[in-house]
């Protein structure tokens, strides 16, 4: 499952997704963890030291590496320097899947190790000062979205990304790519202000909403959110010494965490599995191309001189089951990276 946590800054945002990271690893489930915010903590909250978390390599750093791979033999994309970060997969395109290693994982990917369970950390990378005037930070998220694009995931694997804080993840499609998005909220009016924002701006596209309550000290803050934000509540966290002493970096065994804490990440696991059994991969592929176009015209197509419209396969729908082949009539035979050809399904029509 593809799973956000979002939330206003000092929401506990990355704190709870760090929590839940390492809660998947304590059940063995194969995890890669994303570090989509403008303020690059995800590292650190996992363990990782400060020079340590600086040298993870940045996704958008390798964007042109990412995009040649995704590419493959796609024969809609005449060359890497044509794909933007809503490009779609199609006939030929290279998957990625949670499991195994392939040229992405191996120059954007560290794999750490929590509790003696390996997870795959991966980073956007910071805003620096050469971007300050020049650039917006969206233009690195792109290079997460493509991925996410090209990934399939199934069953008991988790994609776990610490979105940017705040309705500033709705300036790019990403939104639209997960199966379910945890909104952490402080018991207050500010905290659930970015819950009203993100409800409404995600109304029209399936999005699966459910409220974390963070910070939470008592009955009357319980109340306070469930008359905010109704059923959208799932679950409330409070005050935890294992969390304070992890972010003093003395962080206790994972399994002494306390077991109300340890409960409430058990119902974000439930939630995520429960999640699956409502995906839609023909509407999660009709999504995606309708983000393409509206970028390719928009920005695209001036961007790259050509016609982005082009790079939608109308016969491809991605899916879990989608055959691992590389073009068979040229070939002959299965394809050992991971490229696909289109499944006999109806095609999404572009919105």
């Amino acid at each position: 499952m593809k799973i956000a946590f979002v939330g206003k800054g000092g929401s506990g945002k990355t704190t709870l997704s760090s929590l839940f990271i390492r809660h998947l690893a304590a059940n063995e489930a194969p995890v890669i963890a994303v570090d989509a915010d403008i303020n690059q903590h995800l590292g650190a909250a996992l363990g990782l030291g400060e020079a340590e978390a600086a040298e993870l390599p940045a996704m958008g750093a390798h964007l042109p590496l990412i995009k040649e791979y995704l590419r493959g033999s796609n024969p809609r994309i005449a060359s890497a320097d044509t794909m933007i970060k809503t490009t779609p997969p199609g006939r030929g395109s290279r998957l990625l899947r949670v499991t195994g290693d392939n040229p992405v994982y191996e120059a954007c990917a560290r794999t750490l190790v929590l509790d003696g369970e390996p997870v795959r950390l991966m980073a956007t990378g910071p805003f620096t000062e050469d971007d300050l005037g020049v650039a917006c930070y969206h233009s690195k998220v792109g290079a997460v979205e493509l991925c996410l694009n090209h990934l399939v995931d199934g069953p008991d694997e988790y994609v776990v990304v610490d979105m940017t804080a705040g309705s500033d993840s709705f300036a790019s499609g990403l939104f639209t790519r997960f199966d379910v998005t945890f909104l952490v909220a402080e018991p207050t009016r500010k905290g659930v202000s970015v819950y009203r924002q993100y409800k409404e701006y995600a109304r029209d596209f399936g999005v699966e909403l459910k409220v974390v309550g963070n910070k939470v000290q008592g009955p009357e803050d319980i109340e306070f959110l469930q008359d905010e934000v109704g059923e959208d509540l799932l679950v409330t966290v409070g005050h935890s010494d294992w969390v304070r002493a992890m972010e003093k970096g003395r962080p206790a065994a994972f399994e002494l965490l306390e077991a109300t804490n340890r409960l409430a990440l058990q119902a974000l696991q439930d939630a995520s599995d429960d999640s699956y059994a409502h995906r839609d991969w023909a509407r999660y592929t009709e999504q995606m191309v309708r983000f393409h176009l509206k970028n390719a015209e928009s920005w695209g197509n001036a961007k790259t001189g050509a016609d982005l419209a082009d790079q939608v396969d109308p016969d491809f729908v991605l899916h879990e089951d989608v055959e691992r082949e590389a073009d068979r009539d040229a070939t002959g035979g299965p394809d050992a990276e991971g490229l696909v050809s289109p499944r006999q399904q109806p095609a999404p029509q572009p919105a």
